[in-house]
């Protein structure tokens, strides 16, 4: 039984897939996805040589241009804060006088329990203060 050359290509790229999703790592892909121009080129009637050289090619090409592209965005911090990161420099209202003690405020609707950023400083009730942080369920506040 003569297994035509596309066929193995096919397999190589699905040995290729198993790597990527076991690993996630995106060169494995990438490779797969020479093993497939490949076995077009094989399905066409291209010879080894040209087979090769398109997997080689597709394979380099596709590392040398999408991994950098890649790295790029998964360095870039998001663009939208969420959760309490998203609290952070807000403005709040003093519920209860906030002190080294503890205190209640207003932050986005809520009421939270604040500290003052500086333990000498106190705020009374009606103030505005902003968020320096957030340390667990406690608002840092200014």
């Amino acid at each position: 039984m003569d297994i035509d050359a596309w066929v193995w290509w096919l397999v190589g790229a699905v040995g290729l897939g198993i790597p990527l999703v076991m690993t996630a790592m995106p060169e494995f892909g990438m490779l797969a996805v020479g093993a497939v121009a490949a076995a077009v080129v094989a399905a066409l009637g291209g010879g080894v040589a040209a087979q090769t050289i398109v997997f080689a090619a597709v394979s380099v090409a596709l590392i040398a241009v999408v991994r950098p592209i890649a790295a790029r965005h998964r360095s870039q911090r998001p663009q939208l804060a969420s959760g309490v990161d998203a609290l952070k420099g807000r403005s709040a209202v003093v519920l209860e006088r906030v002190d080294a003690f503890g205190g209640r405020i207003k932050l986005a609707g809520e009421v939270w329990s604040a500290r003052p950023l500086d333990s000498g400083q106190s705020f009374e009730a009606g103030q505005q203060v902003d968020v320096v942080e957030i340390d667990g369920a406690t608002a840092v506040v200014m």
